[in-house]
């Protein structure tokens, strides 16, 4: 059914025709400018804390965080980390253009395929899109190149992260995707499925009791990439060298 018939079935059902033009412009300028409405003041905060808070989030929800310099040192930290939880080395792998980059072959016990999940796979790595530190919030679009199988069907997903994708709220990680996301042939910026992942999967419904990996992952590591400098904890971001402001006082050391 196309659209115009399922929008000509509700208007019956309302039993109105097409909105006039006054009131079409109106909601066509609403979808256009995409308002905002309330932000919760705790998402605008300075790049380290904005940060420290999604990771303060991502930790609050059963999920981990481990801050990694670059793409290289993946493989080490995701060793030991599978190490740590007695999994195997063996993990089925996004194929996405950003982590074929990793030199995997400084972990030559690390084994991987790229595909989507399987039930039977155990350990998945997944390409971070977006996040969302508001809440500890992984935004995750679907693509050929991020299966959203490797979400749902293994015991234990790792994602990698970087941290100049950690925006502040939510209609931020929108922008984004509105802003990368274009798709020549609708002119749309939707991909099939977005899943927001908060933690590992979990639910409390019987007795009141909670149980990890109820409807997905048990564990859900993030491997954080510290690409953004302002991002940095406080003791370890660049120092700026002081600069001189003409007809002011001389900087110091001058």
């Amino acid at each position: 059914m196309t659209k115009d018939a399922i929008l000509g079935a509700i208007r019956r059902g309302l039993k109105r025709g097409p909105l006039p033009a006054d009131q079409q412009a109106m909601l066509g300028g609403r979808l256009a400018t995409h308002p905002r409405h309330l932000i919760p003041a705790r998402s605008r905060l300075p790049r380290p804390d904005q940060v420290a808070l999604f990771i303060h989030n991502v930790e609050k929800e059963f999920g981990t965080v481990e801050r990694v310099p670059d793409l290289a040192a993946i493989p080490a930290a995701l060793s030991g980390y599978l190490a740590a939880q007695n999994l195997p080395s063996r993990f089925v792998m996004a194929p996405h253009p950003e982590l074929r980059e990793i030199p995997w072959a400084s972990r030559p016990l690390l084994e991987f395929e790229q595909r989507r999940a399987e039930g039977t796979d155990q350990v998945s790595l997944q390409h971070g899109y977006a996040a969302v530190a508001e809440t500890g919030t992984l935004m995750l679009p679907s693509a050929p190149d991020r299966p959203t199988t490797l979400n749902l069907l293994v015991e234990t997903e790792v994602v990698v992260l970087r941290a100049s994708r950690i925006v502040g709220p939510y209609e931020d990680a929108w922008d984004l995707l509105r802003a990368e996301g274009k798709d020549t042939r609708s002119g749309g910026f939707m991909p099939r499925n977005i899943m927001f992942v908060t933690g590992p999967s979990r639910s409390a419904d019987i007795e009141q009791t909670l149980e990890l990996g109820a409807h997905g992952p048990r564990r859900l590591h993030i491997l954080l990439i510290d690409d953004d400098p302002a991002a940095l904890p406080m003791g370890d971001a660049p120092v700026a060298p002081p600069i001189a402001i003409p007809g002011g006082p001389p900087a110091p050391g001058d």
